[in-house]
């Protein structure tokens, strides 16, 4: 009898054989988790036999698809010189192989990869869903602003219903400590990601085959997919406060998330070369491409990240379960008080920095917002005749790319310096640039080609940083209130709410302004693109040109200069940040150790 290996505080196996031949293909030590492969040589009836074995030292799930118990043993099949078929050959190995670097691989990877799945749909959805049913499908213009205002409605209400839904059960407080663990809420979130995750391919895919009238196709179409790309968004989000407390952790899962974001944009490079209004076939082959490997994506991921944290929650009830008989005058149920969303409502209206963050939010969004609806009209009135064509696509590159790629950097810093001071220092900057463009003035053709970068790039950047903040303000709230769980998708949700109006203010602001400016309506909403357009009144464009051409530049400059100084104003009442955010994340994690608990004297 030989012993088997010991897996950390697993238990210790026996392995009976006459002749053994170990091969390790898998070891994790996060989960304490030891799969090997075992060649047993048995004399049998049948002759001289190769047993292959799976012993399993954790509680990992088996490579039949069951579990089996720490200490178990599988056997795959046999084979020989009797000429039985192995069952497990030499791809099989490969494919636990594969399985094993799988499972090695770090949470924040997998979690960052989940970005990768929503952004090679979302960004293909944004850049062609107009075009589709105003070309292909040949959508009246009725139909498209009904659909669109439905949209706006729902999509500024499903984030704090879902979050609402999603985690009103961890608003109450109770007495004898904390129901539920955070292994749980974790498990809970993956499992809503696995569910969701696919379902947000298949929606996707609504949009590029036709099935219904095209103003009802449109209407529907646009709630389903906003529906299920809300709930991915805030259980992604809320994974991102849930998985981690520090700062240099969170900031991790944030630098990977945008990492993996920065790759999946490159989709809507690939896209130009199967776009064809005429021959819609081959894009429509492409999206069901895109939508295959989101949806196995999204299914692979969850379930890697699933069984990390099963062990952990498997390991916390047993533990749970052992002291429960130690309390005492332990009652049957637990002492808890109910919350409201009025009374939530008010809990929030209380939150100062909460209220100082989305007013911030709220002028960083519509920020975002102009800059992408006036993108392509900055270009056209302001360096059309100036540069090469190929340089403006250039520039339109960048700014889908760059905002990803430079938050790597950014995130970077946030280790050092903490991202409020970050934060702070882009809005400084965003003020710098804009005031030495408005005293260079139009006549600068490089300067003005990067600052136009530069503002959407930046701009971009520090909407990613700010999901750090909101994590913050998760641990706040969790400690101002009490709560048995961080609310995290719901807190994510009601900022959501609040701010989402800086998308529709954004292009009739913009609109306003540039009609104050000129005296004219030169500008209206074009229902064919998605962005703004210009279209005088008059018949003559030439001998407006040059107005619309400074009525451009004064819009490119003062918007920023405005929405640098309103938020410069804004972030410096913002307190959660420095020795006070120290104190907020040590409460947090000593919160349910704190708890007395009276325990029986054995």
């Amino acid at each position: 009898m030989i012993p088997g290996r010991r897996c950390g505080q697993g238990p210790q196996v026996d392995v009976v054989t006459t002749d053994m031949q170990l091969e390790l293909l898998q070891e994790s030590i996060c989960d304490c988790v030891l799969f090997a492969r075992v060649q047993e040589h048995v004399d049998s009836n049948f002759g001289n036999v190769d047993v292959f074995v799976f012993e399993q030292r954790s509680g990992w799930c088996g490579p039949n698809g069951k579990v089996v118990g720490a200490g178990g043993k599988v056997f795959i099949g046999t084979g020989g010189d009797t000429g039985n078929q192995k069952i497990l050959n030499e791809r099989t190995a490969m494919g636990f192989r594969l399985l094993a670097s799988l499972f090695n691989l770090p949470v924040a990877v997998i979690y960052g990869s989940l970005s990768l799945f929503i952004s090679i749909l979302h960004n293909v959805f944004l850049l062609y869903y107009v075009d589709t049913f105003v070309s292909v499908y040949k959508i009246d213009k009725l139909s498209f602003w009904i659909g669109e205002t439905v949209f706006l409605i729902w999509n500024s209400l499903n984030d704090p219903l879902f979050g609402w839904l999603s985690d009103r059960a961890f608003l109450s407080t109770q007495q004898y400590g904390v129901e539920i663990s955070t292994p749980e809420v974790v498990l809970k979130r993956l499992n809503a990601l696995s569910r969701n995750g696919p379902l947000f391919a298949v929606s996707f895919l609504a949009f590029w085959i036709a099935w219904a009238h095209p103003g009802l196709q449109f209407l529907i179409g646009l709630c389903l997919y906003d529906s299920f790309l809300t709930m991915v968004d805030l259980n992604q989000n809320a994974l991102l406060a849930d998985l981690a407390v520090s700062a240099k952790d969170r900031t991790g899962l944030n630098f990977y998330s945008s990492l993996f974001s920065a790759i999946g944009s490159l989709s809507v490079f690939m896209s130009y070369a199967v776009w064809n209004k005429e021959n819609f076939f081959s894009f429509r082959i492409f999206c069901v491409a895109l939508a295959l490997c989101s949806a196995l994506g999204f299914t692979l991921a969850t379930w890697v990240l699933k069984q990390r944290f099963q062990t952990k929650e498997q390991t916390k009830w047993d533990e749970s379960t052992a002291l429960k008989e130690l309390y005492i005058n332990h009652p049957s149920g637990h002492q808890e008080k109910r919350i409201t969303l009025a009374e939530y409502l008010k809990q929030l209206s209380r939150h100062r920095n909460f209220l100082w963050f989305v007013s911030m939010n709220l002028i960083q969004v519509f920020h975002c917002h102009f800059n992408s609806n006036f993108f392509p009209l900055f270009l056209e009135h302001l360096l059309s005749d100036r540069i090469s064509l190929s340089m403006g696509s250039f520039l339109l590159g960048v700014s889908y790319v760059a905002p990803h790629l430079n938050n790597l950097y950014f995130l970077s810093l946030c280790r050092r310096w903490g991202v409020y001071a970050v934060v702070r220092g882009l809005f400084f900057l965003k003020l710098l640039l804009s005031v030495t463009m408005l005293l260079a003035g139009p006549d600068w053709v490089y300067l003005l080609c990067f600052f136009i970068a530069s503002n959407r790039v930046f701009t971009e950047g520090t909407c990613k940083l700010l999901n750090l903040v909101v994590t913050d303000l998760v641990d706040e709230d969790l400690v101002l209130n009490r709560r048995k769980q961080a609310a995290s998708a719901l807190l994510f949700g009601m900022v959501a709410l609040v701010t989402k109006p800086g998308q529709t203010f954004a292009p009739l602001v913009g609109t306003w302004l540039l009609c104050a400016y000129t005296g004219y309506d030169i500008f209206q909403r074009d229902p064919l693109s998605n962005t703004v357009s210009a279209q005088p009144k008059l018949a003559s464009n030439a001998a407006w040109e040059p107005m619309l051409r400074q009525g451009c530049f004064y819009l490119l400059v003062f918007v920023p200069i405005t929405c640098a100084l309103l938020q410069l104003l804004t972030w410096s009442q913002f307190t959660l940040h420095g020795r006070h955010l120290q104190t907020v994340k040590s409460q947090r994690q000593t919160f349910t150790e704190n708890k007395p608990q009276e325990i029986k004297t054995v």
